[in-house]
């Protein structure tokens, strides 16, 4: 049965893109715990400068107008 399983699942993947392929493998890592060792925190730190400051402006705006509220009832 687990050869089966093997031979489907490799027969699928062999008619993705390569694109799609890095989706699969980055699932099964998410399933297995592996992803993020495989991708550290300091990956990120490569996307630093990558938003625009306009895009920052809004973005604290909308986190300053909306931490702001307290809804008594939720809570």
């Amino acid at each position: 049965m687990m050869d089966n399983l093997k031979t489907e699942l490799l027969e699928q993947i062999e008619k993705l893109t390569p694109p799609q392929q890095k989706q699969v493998l980055d699932f099964a890592l998410e399933l297995t715990g592996e992803l993020s060792k495989r991708y550290p925190g300091e990956k990120l730190l490569e996307l630093v400068g990558t938003i625009s400051p306009e895009d920052l402006e809004i973005m604290k705006q909308a986190i300053e107008e909306g931490c702001k509220q307290i809804n008594e009832s939720e809570w």
